[in-house]
């Protein structure tokens, strides 16, 4: 049974000709409003004190799990248990390692002892490497970096790692913070590297 048929004279494009990685306005609209809205939101907890800060991973944590859970129950249920508990300490370990990197609270119990630097600075640059890496693999990515993800590029990737370390370092020259440009471009390299790491480990 046929759902539905293409118009008679319309011609159709065999899907190998088709360009998954093309820049596609409308998404490149979604995503620029999702992430101005979003980063707001971010930089009133990452700027303001240990506690909002604290609440916005506390709600970050609550969504992720949430999402998890909701997505766990597709998977079918021979190795349910295991990717259950996988996938709880995927979400939940790094954000309570944020917290205590920013307030050392479950060191010393004080979230007023903030210090944003380098939470801002991972963030940051996991920000600026995902954005950069979307870009330079829509305008000329190429060739497949994973068949994991299809849209990733070897351009995209490694574009998107070389603009966030620069970025990265050189806003660092110009904003003064407790960390070295030496610490700030090695955080930069990390981030770029085990953000795309962490990207193709949930796909």
């Amino acid at each position: 049974m046929r759902l539905f048929s293409w118009p008679a004279g319309t011609p159709v494009i065999p899907f190998s000709k088709i360009d998954p990685v093309a820049l596609n306005i409308q998404t490149f609209k979604t995503r620029a409003l999702t992430a101005i809205v979003f980063a707001l939101v971010m930089l009133t907890g990452l700027l303001t004190n240990g506690y909002l800060y604290t609440l916005l991973f506390i709600i970050i944590l609550a969504g992720s799990t949430w999402e998890f859970i909701r997505l766990q129950k597709m998977i079918s249920a021979g190795g349910k248990n295991v990717s259950l508990i996988a996938g709880l300490l995927y979400s939940i370990v790094p954000f309570v390692l944020m917290i205590d990197l920013g307030t050392a609270f479950f060191r010393n119990g004080d979230l007023g002892s903030y210090k944003p630097d380098i939470p801002c600075v991972l963030i940051f640059s996991i920000w600026i490497n995902d954005t950069m890496a979307y870009i330079v693999g829509s305008f000329i990515g190429k060739s497949p970096f994973s068949k994991i993800s299809p849209k990733k590029t070897w351009e995209g990737t490694v574009g998107g790692a070389i603009l966030c370390i620069v970025v990265i370092t050189a806003l660092s020259v110009v904003v003064q913070t407790d960390l070295t440009t030496a610490d700030v471009g090695i955080i930069a390299t990390l981030a770029a590297v085990f953000g795309t790491i962490g990207d193709l480990l949930e796909s």
